[in-house]
């Protein structure tokens, strides 16, 4: 069997076989298919596609290129959320510690933020101390004592996905479906889970802008993770604007201990519920959605949620006191409003243009070895539907070096359409995807 052989059959069109998928991740991983030659094939994956029979062999071949992790020993199910990415989007840092706090093991592997799309680990690690670099016997700790560990991807689990992730993201295949699923699912089921909640972004602000591309992936990863024994929903949920209002690491820290407190803003905790909800459905200690939407909104009243976070904090080597007193997270020398160029309503937001501006001011990276500056961003002022008043503070801008300051200020103010009339209402869902296993 031979790489070239491969490239040109899918280069024609032709299904991959299951032994030739395993060929190929193979040599990807041992370095016996040079780079040039997984590019090309990369290429034609892009162009022409997978069938689902292809895309779960790449991801079980992806899979278990590495370690699964055996959590048997740990009483309860396991069950984690993962999201596509998007614009404000903390939802880890709060449905993790929920679903912990209701008895859920959460063992959560995540990435970091790159172009506009801000990552969980540099948000997390803008808590003084935290360390997201715990190996399986210490991520084992954590979770035997939390319930929840929140770490980045280890030498061990699916390591063919990071070599073929370096190469799509440099070879401008990163959009391709069946590649996307594969190193989101072999990821994330490398870690012995059980459930798998998939928060698909749908917006400006998202990888994917159309509804119709965002029910493609979701579908399909909701398929392919059932098919590999873990139960699974898509929520296809909307990023035409920020979620929330907080864009930035530090102060993504410091709204989300407002959302486990039963505050911050109405988009982002009722994301937040629903996604619980399907965790505590998936992990058996909510019998319905509705049944765990209201058991996850009660620990969020009790402060539960809120103790777990601090708890998994103390344990991964960060301060505590940060979550009981935010005030103490990193926090910007300057603050800069940007104000509305007329009076009206907000129509639209381009939401990646809100995205960039927050990476030039520091807080994500153009590429994946930039540094962070885990104290600036913005704060949204204006959502979408507000009515504003020329000279009304649109957004903040939380900044310490000037040099890049004038252009996030240009990118965030041309972010904003305001019109006469008040926009149509926007879904925070537009689509609930299965197969659900009965699940309502």
């Amino acid at each position: 069997m031979r790489a070239v052989d491969i490239i040109r059959r899918k280069r024609h069109g032709a299904e991959l076989s299951r032994q030739e998928l395993a060929f190929l991740v193979s040599g990807v991983l041992d370095g016996t298919i040079p780079d040039y030659q997984t590019a090309a094939f990369l290429m034609a994956v892009a162009l022409l596609g997978m069938s689902e029979q292809e895309t779960l062999g790449l991801t079980e071949e992806m899979l278990h290129s590495g370690s699964v992790l055996d959590l048997s020993d740990l009483p309860g199910e396991k069950v984690d959320k993962h999201s596509t990415g998007g614009v404000g989007d903390k939802t880890s840092l709060v449905i993790a510690p929920l679903a912990a706090a209701a008895g859920v093991i959460v063992p959560m592997i995540s990435g970091r933020g790159l172009a506009h799309s801000g990552g969980t680990l540099d948000k997390l690690e803008s808590i003084p101390g935290f360390s997201v670099r715990l190996g399986l016997s210490e991520c084992r700790r954590v979770l035997a004592k939390a319930g929840c560990a929140l770490i980045g991807q280890t030498d061990e689990i699916a390591p063919a996905d990071r070599k073929l992730y370096a190469l799509r993201d440099v070879t401008g295949t990163v959009d391709s479906v069946p590649l996307i699923v594969g190193s989101i699912l072999s990821k994330k089921l490398a870690e012995g889970i059980t459930g798998l909640v998939l928060d698909v972004k749908v917006g400006s602000g998202a990888f994917m802008k159309e509804l119709n591309s965002a029910t493609e992936l979701g579908t399909l990863l909701a398929s392919i993770a059932h098919r590999l024994g873990t139960r699974s929903v898509a929520i296809v949920s909307d990023m035409s604007q920020p979620l929330g209002t907080h864009v930035g690491n530090a102060l993504e820290v410091k709204e989300s201990v407002e959302v486990l407190r039963g505050r911050g803003p109405e988009d982002l905790r009722e994301l937040c519920l629903l996604l619980t909800a399907y965790m505590l459905v998936f992990g058996r200690v909510a019998g319905s959605v509705q049944e765990g939407k209201e058991k996850a909104a009660s620990m969020m009243a009790s402060g539960a949620g809120l103790q777990k976070f601090s708890e998994i904090v103390r344990l991964q080597g960060g301060d505590p006191r940060v979550i009981e007193d935010p005030e103490r997270l990193p926090r910007a020398a300057h603050l800069e409003d940007v104000p509305s160029p007329r009076t009206g309503y907000v129509g639209r937001i381009d939401t990646e243009a809100i995205g960039v501006a927050a990476m030039l001011l520091g807080a994500g990276r153009e590429t994946v070895d930039a540094p962070i500056d885990p104290a600036v961003g913005l704060v949204v002022k204006r959502k979408l539907g507000e009515a504003v008043t020329a000279g009304d503070p649109l957004l903040t801008l939380h900044y310490n070096s000037p040099a890049r300051r004038e252009e996030a200020v240009r990118l965030a103010s041309r972010a904003y359409h305001i019109q006469s009339e008040p926009p149509a209402k926007v879904p925070l869902v537009h689509k609930i995807l299965g197969p659900l296993e009965g699940v309502s």
